[in-house]
This record gives structure tokens, C-alpha cells and sequence, in this order.
């Protein structure tokens, strides 16, 4: 274990201490791959230069052929090798550039520029060289200088026609004078003497006549046969043919011409006339010069093309060295940036462990690497304080959370300008909003019962303020026992901590309770004497009746049977408020929910009368444990009470007609009962407490209907609701309100909401999280009845 040990911290000391030569490596990489890029573009002004000092040689030999096609060689493949690097460095930003690295578009760029300032000299250059050249050339073949350069070979041509047609008629003379003498001349010599006289007369300083086999046979006085240049063979059968052959001979400055002698058997005539030899000279270098002029022009478009093709060359050789040049400074300014941004980006995502490379030197790149790098270090200090300052301030949250969310009472907290900033789900559902909806919203919106309340606690100062008050939460009234803390942090803005409860539920249950206890007393007090009562008015009429005659017999039992009457009443009371405080539980048995339900609508449906009762959803059975009688009886109730709710607004308002719906509907996990009327609807205010004890609208009623139906409704796990009924589409519109509103009232709705076997219990009303704004309503109402 120890060797391992030993072996295992040999190693990381090698890891460590071979990462300095690593990066020298890298340091050393770096320095030879940018001394290659520097000869590499310092190559290309020394080939320019070479190139330039090989053109400008004037030696055309096959020596110096040689060194420029080396030399053109040389260009050729340092062209070809800088373009490729260039293309392939090229090709490597534009990759850069779509895969969107880092860096790589400040450097696209970069090299553009670089190029660009590359570029515009050489272009500049290149059109003035070609104007240049273009406009030299141009001059060069102008029509001024052709004119002079032919008229010049046109005066030393028309010089030596001059002599040749000259020669010429001499010639022609001197031979037709012979020619005519001929006849008369025996010999020779004869011969000799005529052509020396017309050699004199024409001042001709050669002369000579020979025959075909090229035999002299007569000279002139001044020609000397040293000076005799013998015509060609092909020059003799042009004379044969009688042409006159005019020949110059530029090395003797001489004009000659030779013509065949009539008269004569194959004699030829060769005479000669000396002319300046200068001008021969000149005529033949003016000869080569238009050749050259012309053969110049010819190619003048070829001059031009091998120009632009040198420059071309020359040109490309720079301009190359330049890019590469400007791409090794490019990627010096870009890479280190590229690096920056890079970095900055991982920075920007989260990861603050990333550094960058510094640089060698004192540079404003170098010195904002190691800016960057120590701010990422003191960045992710600070982040890792605050991220372990945020998980504590997390936990206390969620402990916050968990411990608003598990208590009953309604917590909110509010700002100094009384603003909700948090409200907790339970305070959520007494308000009838969402937390979310309450976040941000003024008290005095969310809950306007509290807003009086907040007033007291800032008027105070300090402690709590407590303060049992009541408001209308989704047109209910409901009763709140509210408290405000004030706090005022340290430094900070005051906050108000509202904590409040429904005491709508308990105060319900204390009058029931209250209600129940004083009903068994009532029902005990009252139900003892009524007996002997309705007994002894029975007896005193039975008795003393027969005695009474006329008016006073009629009297008397009309008095007897009030008094019968008014104890029976007493005694219905009675058994209502016994029945109210002495309520059984209920006796859950397998039932048919629809079949109860028909059969209570058929009952009322029976008693006739001008509402008509019907009933919806009940074609199918609905299986449910429920206790029928209490079920019969509290539908009941509720039909009852809604037909005569109807009735009282069928006085005032006979149309539309009176009816009466019991609709019957389920879903996965409830029943519901739904009894809709067209009656006189329900009150604006106290809703809520038309469900307690002894509350009524109605002279005759006990206040007990509503009351029993609830009870019956939660002792089956069920619930109770009330609220207008939905509007009525045959109803006409009433024009006392605009033809936008029915006629009457509105009507009410009672709702039950009975669990399914085996499922869990209806949610009360205030039990339940308010729906969202524009929600469909799930809630039932009932009828204003008692």
C-alpha cells in the first residue's frame, strides 16, 4: 500500500512538473508557427524585387532566358503555395463563421480589412499602370509617327527608283542604239567603239557586253573587270526574255541593269551607275525599322496582354504576401478576443470556472486577459457567497411556506403602501381569489372588509390591531376575525402582516347549536299545555254549543275552533322545531337517487295548482347510499318551498307561466341535485343566512326548511349551496328595464351535492378554491324560502 502510495505521488509530480514544459512547448509551437508566417510574407516583396532586376537586364542571351524562366518559375510556385494557404486559412474562418465560434467574426472581418487595404493599392496601381502603359503604347503607334516612319521609307524607296528607272531607260537607249547599228558592225571591236561613245554620252561609268556563255566581247572606257559583279543565271533568263533586270548591289553602291541586244546573236547589255551608299544604308535600315514598326503593331495587343500578365504576376506575388501577412495579425488581434468572448459567453451561461490564456507583453489584450481572469475569480466568490446565502434564504421559505400552507387561518403580508406580496392558499379561498391573482393587488381590491382595519395599524404605530368584521366574498356574506401586526425592519420599508379566519362556519354552528337547544325547550314547554288546551276548547264546545242559539251559538264555535285551530298550528311548531333539534343521524343504505327524486316531483306534481313540475336526468338509475326518508324530506322541502315562491311572484307577475325543474346530474365523483325556479329569486343581501335557523322571508314559515335541508345535505357528506337560477329564454323582455332584462324576478336555484359510494366528501362552499376569473359557475344557489 505505501509503494502504490509512493508510486501513485511520483507520478502526479511528473504530471506537474512536466506542465511548464508542455506550455513552453505550446509557447515554442506558437513563436515557430508565427517566424514561418513572417518569412513566408517576407518572401514575397524579395521575388518582386529579383523579378523587376531580372526584366530590367538588357541582355537577351539564352543565359539570361534561363534565370527569368527560373525566376518566373519561382513566382509560379510561391503563388500557388500562398494561395493555398491563404484559400486554406480562408476556408477555416468562414467554417469558424458558421459554426459561430468565438471571435470568429471580428476576425472574418479583420482579415477583410487586412485584405482590403491589400488590394485597393494594387488595383490603384494596376489601372495607372495600364493607363500608362496603354497611353505610351498609344503613342508609340500614333498616326503621326506611322506618317513619318513611311514617309521615310517611301522618299529612300522613291531615291532608289529614281536610279533604278533611270538605269533603266539608259539602258533601253544604249541597246536600241546598238541594236539599229548593229547591221553595220563587222566585229568586236567595232562593237566596242559604239558602246564606248553612248557610255560617254550618258555618262555611265560602266559598261559591258557579253554573251550568253558570260564571254566579255566589249567594255566601257572606265570599267575594269575587278569591279565586274556577274548577273545570276536567273537574272540572264529574265533578260532572255526580254525583260529589262535592274539590280542593286548595296556592297558597291552601284545600280545595274541588264537587257538582252536585238540584232545580236544571244549579246546581253550590262551597264552600271554608282549612287551614294548612305543612302542605300539608310534606305535599307528605314526598311528594317517600318518591318519592325509594323510587326510591333501587329502585336501591339499581345505587349499590352504580356504586361498585364507580368504585372499580373507581380502583383499577385505582393498582394499574396500581404494577405498572409495581414491574416498573421488578423488572427494576432482576433484570437486573443475570439478567446474573450468566448470565455465572456461560458461566463454569461453560468460556468465561472473558465479562464482565459494571458499573454506575453504589456498590451492592452494581455492586460484585459488578466483583468478578465481576476474578475471571473472574484465573480465566482461572490456568486458561491450569494448562492449559499440564497439556498439558507430558500430553506427559511420553504419552512415559511410549508408553515402558512399547513395553517387554517387566512396570512397575508402587505407593503408599506398596502399592496398584497404574498397571501397564503387558505386566506386565497376565504377571499374567493388565487394567490396569484391577489400578488401585487391593493388590499382595498382583494379585500375590501380589511382595509379599515390596515388604516388602524398604521394610525397606531406599532402592536396588533384585531377586529371582528364582515364582507360579501362571491356574493356571500361572510363574518372574519382579522388581525394586523406592523413591522418595521431595520433600514428597510414597513410591512403589514393581515392574519384573519371565517367565522361565517362557526357562528352558523353556534346559532344552530343555540337554535337546537332552545327548540327541545320551546317543544317541552309548549307541547304540555297544548294538549289540555285543544281538549278543553273541544270539550266547551261539545258542551255549551247546543245551549247558544242564532248569533251566539256561531260565535262560540267559531271561537272554539280558533282556538282549535291555533293549538293544532302551535303543535305543527312544535313537531317541526322537536324534529330540528332532535335531528337522527342518518341510515345509509343502497338507493336509487332518480327514482327518489321522481318520486318527490310526482308528489308535488300530484297536489295540482298553477306551477308545473318536471324533472330532468332521472331516465337512467343512479345507485347511491343514502338515507330515503331524510333524502324525500329534504326535497321536499325544497319543491315546496320553490312552488311557493313561484305563486307569490305569479301574483305580481302572471307571465311567464310558473314552473318548477329538478334536474338530476353526476359526474365522476358526485351527484348533483339542482332545483330551478321562476319564483321571486333571491334577496341582494343575507343570502347566507337564509340557511340558518328560524331566518325567513315568508309570514307563515318557521325559518326550519333550509336549515334541515342543509343538515340532512352534510350528514350525507354532501353539500348545500344557493343561487339565482339561470335565466329563462322564454321569459319576454321587460321594458321597464331597457328590453335587456326578464320580466319579474329571476328566480332561485337550490344545489345538493351528494359523494358517490366510495368516494370522499362534497367540499363546502368556502371549503372550495375559488374558480378563475370568466370560470363557468360550479356553485349551486337556493330559493329565498324559509
Amino acid at each position: 500500500m505505501t509503494q502504490r502510495t509512493i508510486r501513485a505521488a511520483r507520478s502526479a509530480a511528473e504530471a506537474v512538473a512536466s506542465l511548464p514544459s508542455l506550455a513552453l512547448r505550446g509557447e515554442l509551437s506558437r513563436r515557430t508557427r508565427a517566424r514561418f508566417t513572417l518569412m513566408i510574407a517576407a518572401l514575397g516583396p524579395v521575388l518582386a524585387v529579383v523579378t523587376g532586376v531580372a526584366l530590367s537586364g538588357g541582355d537577351r542571351g539564352p543565359v539570361r532566358q534561363e534565370v527569368l524562366r527560373g525566376v518566373f518559375l519561382l513566382d509560379l510556385v510561391y503563388i500557388l503555395v500562398i494561395a493555398g494557404l491563404v484559400a486554406w486559412r480562408v476556408a477555416a474562418l468562414i467554417s469558424a463563421r458558421r459554426a459561430r465560434s468565438a471571435g470568429s467574426r471580428l476576425h472574418l472581418r479583420l482579415t477583410g480589412v487586412f485584405a482590403a487595404m491589400a488590394l485597393a493599392p494594387t488595383i490603384l496601381v494596376a489601372v495607372f499602370a495600364t493607363l500608362t502603359v496603354s497611353f505610351g503604347i498609344e503613342g508609340w503607334f500614333s498616326n503621326q509617327i506611322g506618317s513619318v516612319v513611311r514617309n521615310s521609307l517611301e522618299v529612300a524607296e522613291s531615291y532608289e527608283e529614281e536610279h533604278r528607272l533611270r538605269i533603266r531607260a539608259e539602258a533601253l537607249a544604249m541597246a536600241n542604239d546598238l541594236a539599229g547599228e548593229a547591221a553595220r558592225m563587222i566585229d568586236d571591236a567595232q562593237l566596242g567603239d559604239m558602246l564606248r561613245a553612248q557610255a560617254y554620252l550618258r555618262e555611265i561609268p560602266e559598261a559591258y557586253i557579253f554573251d550568253g556563255s558570260m564571254e566579255l566581247r566589249a567594255r566601257g572606257e572606265f570599267s575594269y573587270l575587278f569591279n565586274f559583279t556577274p548577273p545570276t543565271p536567273e537574272q540572264m533568263a529574265r533578260a532572255r526574255e526580254g525583260q529589262v533586270v535592274v539590280i542593286s548591289d548595296e556592297s558597291q553602291s552601284e545600280v545595274r541593269a541588264l537587257v538582252a541586244l536585238r540584232g545580236f546573236v544571244d549579246y546581253y547589255l550590262y551597264v552600271g551607275r554608282n549612287v551614294d551608299g548612305a543612302v542605300l544604308r539608310l534606305l535599307d535600315e528605314t526598311q528594317d525599322t517600318v518591318r519592325l514598326y509594323e510587326q510591333l503593331e501587329g502585336q501591339r495587343n499581345s505587349i499590352l496582354l504580356e504586361f498585364a500578365m507580368l504585372y499580373v504576376g507581380f502583383a499577385l506575388v505582393v498582394t499574396m504576401a500581404a494577405i498572409w501577412a495581414g491574416l498573421y495579425f488578423a488572427e494576432r488581434l482576433a484570437r486573443p478576443i475570439g478567446r474573450l468572448a468566448g470565455a465572456a459567453e461560458r461566463v454569461g451561461a453560468g460556468d465561472l470556472d473558465v479562464r482565459v490564456r494571458e499573454e506575453r507583453g504589456d498590451d492592452e489584450i494581455a492586460v484585459l486577459a488578466r483583468i478578465f481572469n481576476r474578475m471571473t475569480e472574484q465573480v465566482k466568490a461572490q456568486r458561491d457567497a450569494l448562492v449559499a446565502v440564497n439556498q439558507e434564504t430558500e430553506r427559511r421559505r420553504r419552512f415559511s411556506s410549508t408553515v402558512l400552507a399547513g395553517v387554517t387561518a387566512g396570512v397575508a403580508r402587505l407593503d408599506a403602501e398596502g399592496r398584497v406580496e404574498l397571501l397564503n392558499e387558505a386566506g386565497a379561498r376565504m377571499l374567493g381569489v388565487t394567490p396569484a391573482e391577489a400578488a401585487g393587488r391593493p388590499l382595498a381590491e382583494v379585500a375590501p372588509m380589511f382595509a379599515t382595519l390596515l388604516q388602524q395599524a398604521r394610525e397606531r404605530r406599532g402592536g396588533q390591531t384585531t377586529e371582528r368584521t364582515h364582507g360579501r366574498v362571491d356574493g356571500t356574506e361572510r363574518d372574519f376575525l382579522a388581525r394586523v401586526s406592523r413591522i418595521a425592519p431595520e433600514g428597510d420599508a414597513e410591512i403589514f402582516v393581515l392574519t384573519f379566519d371565517d367565522l361565517t362556519e362557526l357562528v352558523t354552528a353556534q346559532r344552530m347549536a343555540a337554535w337546537g337547544d332552545i327548540a327541545r325547550r320551546i317543544a317541552h314547554e309548549i307541547k304540555n299545555p297544548l294538549t289540555p288546551i285543544q281538549l278543553s276548547a273541544e270539550r266547551l264546545k261539545k258542551k255549551f254549543s247546543d245551549g247558544l242559539v242564532g248569533r251566539d251559538r256561531e260565535r262560540f264555535d267559531s271561537y272554539a275552533d280558533m282556538i282549535v285551530r291555533q293549538a293544532g298550528d302551535i303543535r305543527r311548531m312544535v313537531d317541526e322545531f322537536s324534529r330540528f333539534a332532535r335531528m337522527p343521524a342518518p341510515e345509509l343504505a343502497p338507493d336509487d337517487l332518480a327514482g327518489i327524486c321522481s318520486e318527490a316531483v310526482l308528489l308535488q306534481a300530484e297536489a295540482g295548482g298553477p306551477v308545473a313540475f318536471s324533472i330532468e336526468g332521472a331516465e337512467t338509475p343512479l345507485p347511491l347510499r343514502c338515507d330515503r326518508t331524510m333524502l324525500g324530506q329534504a326535497l321536499t322541502n325544497l319543491l315546496k318551498n320553490a312552488g311557493e315562491a313561484v305563486e307569490a311572484r305569479l301574483a305580481q307577475h302572471p307571465q311567464p307561466p310558473g314552473r318548477v325543474v329538478l334536474q338530476l346530474r353526476r359526474d365522476a365523483e358526485t351527484a348533483e341535485i339542482r332545483v330551478i325556479d321562476n319564483g321571486v329569486g333571491l334577496p341582494e343581501t343575507g343570502r347566507a343566512r337564509l340557511m340558518e335557523p328560524y331566518v325567513t322571508t315568508r309570514e307563515k314559515g318557521t325559518g326550519l326548511g333550509l336549515a334541515i335541508v342543509k343538515k340532512i345535505a352534510e350528514e350525507h357528506g354532501g353539500a348545500f349551496a344557493l343561487e339565482d337560477a339561470p335565466l329563462d329564454p322564454s321569459a319576454p323582455p321587460d321594458a321597464s328595464r331597457g328590453g335587456g332584462a326578464r320580466e319579474g324576478p329571476r328566480g332561485a336555484m337550490a344545489v345538493i351535492r351528494l359523494p358517490l359510494a366510495g368516494k370522499a366528501p362534497v367540499a363546502r362552499p368556502e371549503q372550495q378554491t375559488p374558480a378563475k376569473p370568466g370560470a363557468p359557475e360550479t356553485e349551486a344557489g337556493g330559493p329565498r324560502h324559509g
